[in-house]
């Protein structure tokens, strides 16, 4: 009797769709064979492997990102019943029914709920957000990281760039600059690394510009979605102790 009910039981969603880059959004309605444990990818693949609507007409399959499905790439980033997170992580049985799927407005739809995160990425260029080793690596290995450093800075460093804090920082939109937790967190990441920090006064010049830190609100949004845990707001206020103490520096000469 359980296994009849099981198969019987089926998933219901609601997805907002995208065909184009340029065109308006729509809804579609989907009805899936339940399976116990599954995830909205798994509902998404079975769209994609029977794409018709709930009123059993067909249509094209849904177009989504995913890659790891353990919550590391950050790629399957979406609006999930009104709050962004990593569909991979999500539990069909842990979400209230019809499930809403939409893609985070944050950033520019390319296809249903497919997004472009080029905002990030161009936001970490900004900041030089890596190790500069090139050459210094015949120089043999670099200074240690001191543990008690390296155990929080590990903490900063699971950031997957999925775009959740962006999502869902208010600060955070097309009539704004603002660079986003995101980068201002890797800033402080990079800058406590010992090679890295060679690059920290261009790193704190940098969010001193237009649509830097400045533009943090401190709503903590981004702390609360992290899908990771890591600690936003406090390499928020760090960074903004680090670029004050920086243009006091500036304007004494030193």
């Amino acid at each position: 009797m359980a296994e009849t009910a099981v198969a019987s039981k089926k998933v219901k969603l609601i997805i907002t769709r995208q065909d184009a880059p340029n065109s308006g959004s729509y809804t579609e309605e989907f009805e899936v064979p339940y399976r116990p444990n599954m995830n909205v990818i798994s509902a998404l693949m079975e769209i994609q492997r029977n794409p018709k609507k709930a009123d059993g007409k067909d249509t094209a399959p849904v177009c989504w990102e995913s890659n790891c499905l353990e919550e590391v790439c950050g790629a399957c980033s979406m609006v999930i019943n009104g709050k962004p997170r990593q569909a991979c992580s999500a539990l069909v049985d842990k979400l209230a029914q019809p499930i809403r799927l939409q893609p985070m407005s944050t950033f520019p739809v390319v296809r249903d709920l497919v997004i472009n995160r080029e905002r990030m990425f161009n936001a970490l260029k900004r900041v030089k957000a890596w190790i500069p080793i090139d050459g210094t690596y015949d120089l043999g290995p670099g200074p240690r990281m001191a543990e008690t450093k390296r155990q929080w800075a590990y903490e900063l460093s699971k950031c997957m760039t999925c775009g959740v804090c962006l999502e869902s920082c208010p600060n955070v939109n097309d009539r704004n600059s603002f660079i986003g937790p995101a980068a201002i967190s890797q800033v402080r990441l990079f800058n406590a690394h010992p090679t890295g920090e060679m690059n920290k006064e261009e790193r704190l010049e940098t969010l001193m510009e237009d649509g830097g830190i400045e533009g943090c609100g401190n709503s903590q949004n981004c702390v609360r979605s992290c899908p990771k845990g890591i600690p936003l707001t406090t390499s928020i206020a760090a960074i903004n102790k680090d670029t004050t103490k920086h243009l006091f520096k500036k304007w004494l000469g030193m």
